[in-house]
């Protein structure tokens, strides 16, 4: 996996994220003292467990031949005292039918992002050469 590169952006609080050839950028909006030049760091990691939903149903549904034309995934983030809740919804678009359907929505909780946010995370820092 390539290495995520964060370096001070053009605004108040804004950063720039380097991955590979890819350039994102991250803010706060404005009641957070920001100014909305990019999503919010917790939007990227919805987004990220968005884009691996998508991903692992269109991936499973190719290798099982099944009619999946398209996934509409929705993710919001509600922050809790003692939890954060990912609020996961999908519509699979296509010729499925209910038993399809139910088992897509099993796979779906098996994506790689959702299995590492509910697994054991560990973060080690330590200070750049």
């Amino acid at each position: 996996m390539r290495e995520v590169k964060v370096v001070k952006g053009s605004g108040k609080l804004s950063h720039r994220v380097e991955i590979g050839p890819h350039h994102l950028v991250t803010d706060e909006p404005p009641e957070n003292l920001g100014e909305d030049l990019g999503p919010t760091p917790f939007e990227y990691l919805a987004a990220a467990l968005g884009a691996c939903t998508a991903l692992t149903a269109k991936l499973y549904a190719q290798r099982k031949g099944w009619p999946l034309e398209d996934i509409d995934v929705r993710v919001n983030i509600d922050r809790r005292e003692e939890e954060t809740l990912f609020d996961r919804k999908v519509r699979f678009i296509g010729n499925l039918d209910p038993a399809q359907k139910e088992r897509m929505l099993e796979i779906v909780g098996h994506c790689p992002v959702h299995k590492a946010l509910m697994g054991r995370i560990k973060i080690e820092t330590s200070m750049l050469p």
